[in-house]
C-alpha cells in the first residue's frame, strides 16, 4: 500500500488504500451463454463478484467496467488515470487485435496492467493471435478461463504488497 504524510496533528502515516480497475472489452457482456467451448459457463457477473470479494480481503478496491462500444472503453480508461487507479485487467476481447485507439489510452495512461483472455487466442484463428496489448502489458494470462482474472489479480496483490 502506498503511505501518505498524515496531516494530523500526531503527524503520524496513513495507507492509502490501492485501487484497480478491470475493464472488460465486447461482448464479455453474454459470458456464459455465449461460445461456453471457448469462453466457459461462467458469467461476467460472477467474475466480478468473485474479483470484488478477493480485492476487499487483499484490502484493495476493485472497480469493474465493460462495454462494447470502444469509445467508452477509452473514456473510462482516461478516467483512471484521474482516479489514481494504480493498476488495472485488461480483457480487450476483440479489441485485442483490432483497436490501436483503446492501445493508444492504455499506453498514455501510464498504468501498468495485465492482459486476460478466456479463451488461448494462440490456439484459435489466426487473426487473433496478433494482440496490440501485450508487449505493453506486465503479463499476460491466457486460455485458463475465468480463473485467468483471478491469477492476475493475485499476481497484482502480491506487487502491491511488496511496494
Amino acid at each position: 500500500m502506498r503511505k501518505q504524510k498524515d496531516t494530523s496533528s500526531d503527524g503520524g502515516e496513513k495507507i492509502e488504500q490501492a485501487r484497480l480497475l478491470v475493464l472488460h472489452g465486447p461482448n464479455l457482456n453474454l459470458l456464459g451463454t455465449r461460445e461456453p467451448r471457448y469462453y466457459g459457463s461462467t458469467t461476467l457477473a460472477e467474475i466480478n463478484r468473485a474479483l470484488v470479494q478477493r480485492a476487499e480481503g487483499g484490502g484493495v478496491v476493485l472497480e469493474t467496467f465493460q462495454s462494447n462500444h470502444e469509445g467508452a472503453l477509452i473514456e473510462r480508461v482516461h478516467a483512471a488515470r484521474e482516479q489514481n487507479i494504480r493498476y488495472m485487467i485488461i480483457n480487450p476481447a476483440a479489441y485485442t487485435h483490432t483497436s490501436i485507439a483503446l492501445r493508444d489510452a492504455v499506453a498514455g495512461s501510464g498504468i501498468a496492467f495485465v492482459e486476460v483472455h478466456l479463451s488461448n487466442i494462440h490456439a484459435r484463428e489466426s487473426f487473433r493471435h496478433q494482440s496490440y496489448f501485450s508487449d505493453l502489458a506486465i503479463g499476460v494470462v491466457c486460455g485458463l478461463g475465468s480463473e485467468g482474472y483471478l491469477l492476475a489479480l493475485e499476481y497484482l496483490l502480491r506487487r502491491i504488497a511488496t511496494e
